[in-house]
């Protein structure tokens, strides 16, 4: 090789060097440092990044540090929690106040986000093109002109009109869950059953979920929903919420896993749009369910070709397939083994429900009026909101109240800390009391808008009104008949897996009424 094509490939290979080296510049450090420091100029501070990976070192340093001791039953009501699953959050909200790039926990900022309907207050980009093998590319992952159309199409089926339809199909879907209990306690001993109730309750909501919204059964399904939970569980694995691309990445294995079960996923869903399409042609519109509207919204949008299309399909079906039912069982969940922490408000519930239903199955009227049911929802979704964060990306610059948003900047509300702030919820916020809500969300804390278990803005959980009426019914039915407290196998040690879940489950020790 003579000497001119040595010294070519030398320029080449210094070209490529010097092109990477810049890359890696601009877009790890240049570009966070020209957002930092128009924040640092509002007097927004924060802890200071390393060149390449940020505070993501600092983060995983501080979460290791965390102190994970179980607490006793005592002290469960009263666990910060977010002391453990976000340590770093904590740490830093000490350090430099209340609101921090990526961090916003002021009342007053929470209610700006809620206000603002612009589409250039995004999801952010980064974490959702790793959610993207669970949720695609639909309503939950979407942002701008997109995510409208979504919601356009999906949003009107979860208005309180139609979930009131859905009331005797949630009521049928728990008979069998409540057989099975009545069954366990016959089985164990006649008297009294230890139960592990969140995968009893996925099943219920599942159930719910197939049946309302896509025309088939749970046991149908199910193969759809056990492969969504591995796959949420494989996901979240991942440092998904923090990091940069290649930091901390899952072996080829578990990639590859996730490809799989994307895959299968997504050819399970595609299998049952195929049985529907025909009956979609053929069904009048009051027969319509949320799949058949789906269907028509890609089939009538000329901008979607046949991939576009069957990729909107897909998509959206998986994100009602996993948001429609696990957020649900969870906060089920954290409600149950709170109330088997309080005897007295299990009274209290039985007896409303008994005056409201007077011995009859619940329906859509008597739905509406149980007020003590509601309260106590309430006080658990503050307590343990299975939503951990409301996450958004600045896509063009905009103004929250008095603070500039650089476009490009992520924003990061902490739920569990804004719910358990005792200068907004009082002295007794880590008290279980859901008669804070006797007169509503307005009269309960001192800000109204730093209560979010439904997220804030117009990104706002399009399900909340048939989650509320899921949990209502729940545990009407359940502690109608049932008495329960906490079986001796609960280990209390809530999980961050996309949502904040009990990690070992719920076991609760149930006795017939």
């Amino acid at each position: 090789m003579d000497k001119s094509h040595i010294l070519s490939i030398s320029v080449a290979v210094v070209g490529a060097v010097w092109f990477l080296v810049h890359h890696l510049y601009n877009s790890m450090w240049f570009r966070s440092e020209r957002l930092r420091r128009k924040l640092w100029m509002q007097g927004i501070k924060g802890p200071s990044p390393s060149l390449i990976y940020g505070n993501l070192p600092e983060m995983q340093k501080i979460q290791l540090n965390a102190l994970t001791s179980t607490p006793n039953n005592a002290d469960i009501v009263a666990h910060d929690y977010t002391s453990s699953l976000f340590p770093y959050f904590v740490q830093w909200r000490k350090e430099y106040g209340t609101r921090q790039h990526l961090y916003v926990n002021q009342a007053e900022l929470v209610k700006e986000m809620n206000q603002c309907i612009s589409l250039d207050l995004g999801k952010p980009s980064y974490i959702t093109k790793r959610l993207a093998p669970m949720l695609g590319n639909g309503i939950l992952r979407s942002n701008g002109p997109l995510w409208a159309q979504q919601r356009k199409i999906i949003a009107p089926e979860f208005f309180m009109d139609k979930v009131k339809v859905m009331v005797g199909l949630m009521v049928e879907s728990m008979q069998p869950l409540v057989r099975k209990w009545e069954d366990s306690i016959e089985a164990q001993s006649g008297v009294m059953a230890d139960i592990r109730v969140d995968e009893d309750l996925r099943g219920f909501t599942a159930d719910v979920i197939a049946r309302a919204c896509f025309g088939s059964s749970y046991s149908k399904g199910r193969e759809i929903f056990s492969k969504l939970r591995k796959l949420q569980t494989a996901i979240s694995k991942q440092s998904f919420l923090f990091g940069v691309p290649g930091y901390g990445l899952l072996p080829m294995k578990k990639q590859n896993e996730i490809l799989s079960l994307e895959r299968e996923i997504e050819s399970l869903i595609w299998e049952t749009v195929k049985e529907r399409e025909s009956k979609c042609k053929e069904a009048c519109s009051s027969e319509k369910d949320l799949l058949h509207l789906i269907l028509e919204g890609a089939l009538n949008d000329q901008s979607l070709g046949e991939d576009s299309s069957k990729r909107f399909i897909v998509d959206n079906c998986k994100n009602i397939y996993f948001a429609g039912h696990e957020s649900t069982a969870v906060a089920a969940s954290w409600c149950l083994m709170l109330l088997a922490l309080q005897p007295e408000w299990q009274s209290r519930v039985r007896a409303e429900v008994a005056q409201v239903c007077g011995g009859s199955l619940p329906d859509a009227d008597s739905v509406s009026r149980l007020k003590t049911v509601t309260m106590v929802i309430q006080e658990a979704l503050r307590l343990y909101p299975p939503a951990a964060f409301v996450s958004r990306e600045a896509l063009e610059e905009i103004q929250l109240g008095n603070v500039t948003i650089p476009k490009g900047t992520c924003l990061w509300t902490l739920i569990p800390t804004l719910h358990r702030d005792a200068e907004i919820w009082g002295s007794d916020a880590n008290e279980f009391k859901p008669e804070r809500f006797s007169d509503g969300v307005s009269k309960a804390c001192k800000y109204p808008q730093a209560y979010i278990p439904f997220g804030v803005g117009s990104r706002l959980c399009l399900g909340r009104n048939m989650a509320m009426v899921q949990l209502k019914i729940v545990l009407a039915l359940i502690i109608s008949k049932f008495t329960f407290s906490l079986s001796t196998k609960y280990r209390h040690s809530p999980a961050y897996r996309m949502i904040v879940e009990p990690g070992n489950g719920v076991h609760i020790l149930i006795q017939n009424i």
